[in-house]
């Protein structure tokens, strides 16, 4: 399979060393603000284009549609750094491990049915979005959490 593209974020060792200078599930839980905020847009954009079918009331796929640091069933455990966070994005709902079958069949289709995509074009029109200004993002979240930890030992 052929490569789309190349993504280059610089100034991720600087990062790594500020994040390591904190306490290990502060660093993670600025890791995971950031990740979830990046994620957010690009599944609403998901949820807009995710087909809606009327007729089935509550429980439509847009509405499974869930960012989560929880993977779900189809995601395999990797064991976890310092400061590694996983965040995903798709039908799911929030990690249930319950995604709806009907997701892979509307992105893809079926012999009967043409294909649908609806994560597929969220991706590409969000990807670059996602990538920009991250580590604007976590400076400013890392900044934040060093704040909050010198006020609570100031206090203590």
């Amino acid at each position: 399979m052929a490569r789309r593209g190349t993504v280059k974020v610089e100034g991720l060792k600087a990062i790594d060393a500020a994040l390591a200078d904190l306490p290990k599930a502060t660093g993670r839980n600025v890791l995971k603000r950031v990740a979830l905020a990046r994620l957010e847009p690009m599944a609403d954009d998901a949820r807009r284009r995710a087909p809606d079918d009327p007729a089935t009331g509550n429980h439509d796929l847009h509405e499974s549609i869930a960012v989560s640091t929880k993977s779900s069933r189809y995601a395999k455990w990797k064991g976890k750094k310092q400061n590694t966070v996983e965040a995903y994005m798709g039908p799911g709902g929030e990690g249930s491990g319950h995604a709806p079958p009907q997701g892979s069949l509307q992105e893809f289709g079926t012999k009967n049915h043409p294909p649908q995509p609806f994560m597929r074009p969220a991706w590409d029109n969000g990807k670059e979005a996602l990538l920009e200004g991250i580590g604007d993002d976590l400076w400013s979240e890392i900044h934040r959490a060093s704040a909050r930890l010198a006020k609570k030992a100031a206090k203590g």
